[in-house]
């Protein structure tokens, strides 16, 4: 069945697109103009602009975000989270001031990828030998200048089924972490209800964005939901210098994501 067909009709799809779009674009007229003047008179300011945009992105899509627990209060802190859908990014980052580390192909998929630029975003190539290297050394570099990182260890999204499994290789950053102090937050956020109901397996694919999907179609698509629940849990931070290595800090930090994301599509 495509995907257009699992779309139930809904009273006011249109009127939710044009919320949406009309939300976004408000937000964005008067937030980047802001951060593009900041970025070239005060380049090592940071800002709260970005964490302002993905505030008023997920008003407009009509996202209800449920925190349980806190962020680490510290700078410099790598947060370890599973991956559903694009919307994570401003779901996320409405809760979290910190860059997100993203594929290198990001850059180019226009206005988005311009906004993902202007975010900070770290780019990392993830589809060559030197790529661990390369995301190893610019993550290492924005945690040791004290801003947070957001880290899909994944590799990709996922259904929404289940949590994937997490790559060692994109824990990298810990190995140049010779004192053993560097914070590492598992978080689990998950797409619960949708107009007041829990999201079913037959639904999950409205929210996340599977495969090879179009971004654009999903998106609109998304935008004539409704209104969706998500839900973050900041699980306790731990310390790179807690675990032998960077396989054990990964089966970790999915075992706990996983539990949670169990806890959490179950009502929990």
């Amino acid at each position: 069945m495509a995907h257009s067909a699992r779309l139930q009709p809904i009273r006011g799809r249109g009127f939710g697109r044009m919320r949406a779009l009309a939300g976004t674009g408000a937000a964005a007229a008067v937030l980047v103009p802001v951060e593009l003047a900041l970025q070239r008179f005060a380049p090592r300011r940071r800002t709260r602009l970005p964490w302002l945009f993905h505030r008023a992105l997920t008003r407009s899509l009509g996202i209800h975000v449920v925190v349980h627990g806190s962020p680490a209060r510290r700078r410099g802190v790598l947060f370890v989270v599973n991956h559903v859908s694009w919307a994570d990014i401003p779901v996320l980052g409405s809760r979290i001031m910190a860059a997100f580390v993203a594929k290198s192909e990001v850059a180019g998929w226009g206005p988005v990828g311009w906004l993902s630029t202007l975010a900070r975003t770290v780019y990392v190539e993830r589809d060559r030998r030197q790529a661990t290297g390369e995301a190893r050394n610019a993550i290492a570099d924005r945690l040791a200048a004290g801003e947070n990182v957001i880290l899909f260890p994944e590799g990709t999204n996922s259904d929404g089924v289940a949590v994937l499994p997490f790559k060692s290789s994109l824990f990298a950053a810990i190995d140049g972490d010779g004192d053993g102090d560097l914070v590492i937050q598992p978080v689990t956020l998950a797409y619960t209800r949708l107009n007041g109901m829990p999201i079913t397996r037959e639904r999950l694919p409205d929210v996340a964005w599977i495969g090879d999907t179009a971004l654009m179609p999903h998106l609109l698509d998304f935008m004539s939901l409704g209104k969706v629940r998500a839900e973050i849990v900041f699980h306790p931070a731990v310390r790179s210098g807690d675990f032998a290595d960077r396989k054990a800090l990964a089966r970790h930090c999915q075992t706990i994501v996983a539990d949670g994301y169990r806890r959490l599509m179950r009502g929990a």
